[in-house]
């Protein structure tokens, strides 16, 4: 591997299908959640049926997310940039608001859908950014410190230690030869 292969720090760059789970994949699923919220609460729902605008925005807003995340990876791979460059973001939203924009609207379309684009990938670009080490310590505390979510001693639904979980396969074997030791007695009468 050569130096230039290597990202800072001395780690070799992510393989791509990493780049496209997190960068692309994520999104875009994010994205068809909060379209299919949005169909349902929509003042549409109640022509087209509350089942078909949450498909329908889920899908919509799904296809916008995957075109400018695509077109935003392309032009990070074309520059060679990090992936925090918000020049990608640029670059991205006016290619996918030109390419969408031509096809809803014409030339026109096209210009007005690239800015409305790039203005609004760039600032839920930025927003991600500066909102992401809070994500980041919130999913460390939730992973480190599981004393929070503990099921009441009621529920049927128990976590063993080692100790009660090696006591409840001994009773299980118990119980078991003692049903076939059972079921052998029948049959020998």
């Amino acid at each position: 591997m050569s130096p230039a292969d290597t990202i800072a720090g001395g780690k070799p760059p992510p393989p791509p299908s990493e780049v496209w789970k997190e960068r692309i994949i994520v999104p875009t699923v994010l994205a068809g959640i909060i379209g299919g919220g949005y169909g349902l609460l929509s003042k549409h729902r109640k022509a087209m049926g509350p089942a078909s605008a949450a498909t329908t925005y889920a899908a919509n807003l799904a296809v916008i997310a995957v075109c400018y995340s695509g077109a935003r990876e392309l032009a990070r791979d074309a520059r060679a940039s990090e992936p925090g460059d918000f020049m990608n973001s640029v670059v991205g939203g006016f290619a996918s608001g030109a390419l969408l924009g031509r096809v809803q609207g014409g030339q026109l379309g096209a210009v007005r859908y690239a800015i409305i684009f790039a203005a609004a990938g760039t600032a839920v670009d930025f927003a991600a950014m500066q909102i992401s080490p809070y994500l980041q310590s919130f999913r460390g505390s939730l992973a480190g410190d599981k004393s929070w979510w503990k099921l009441p001693e009621w529920s049927p639904i128990q976590v063993l230690d080692e100790e009660a979980l090696a006591a409840k396969r001994a009773r299980e074997q118990q119980l078991y030869a003692q049903r076939t030791f059972g079921k052998m007695n029948k049959e020998d009468c």
